[in-house]
C-alpha cells in the first residue's frame, strides 16, 4: 500500500521497517538487525551528503545516490 511520507522522520522510519519486512533473515530472533542498521546508517549518510551539496540542485542527484547504495 502506498503511503505518502511528509518528513524525514517519516522517511527513516519507512526505510527501517521496509528493509526488514523485505529481508526477515537479516532481522535475528531478538528483533536487533545489524545489517539493516548498516543499511540505514549508510543511507542516512549518502542522503546527508547529497542535501548538503546538492541543496540547489535537482532531486535527481538523490536518486542517483540511492541507487548506487542499493547495487
Amino acid at each position: 500500500m502506498y503511503h505518502q511520507i511528509h518528513t524525514y522522520t517519516e522517511l527513516q522510519q519507512q526505510i527501517h521497517d521496509d528493509l526488514r519486512i523485505q529481508h526477515p533473515e537479516w532481522v535475528e530472533s531478538n528483533g536487533e538487525s545489524p545489517m539493516c542498521d548498516s543499511y540505514e546508517s549508510r543511507l542516512t549518510e549518502l542522503l546527508g551528503a547529497s542535501m548538503r551539496t546538492e541543496a540547489n540542485g535537482p532531486i535527481a542527484a538523490t536518486y542517483r545516490a540511492l541507487e548506487l547504495a542499493v547495487t
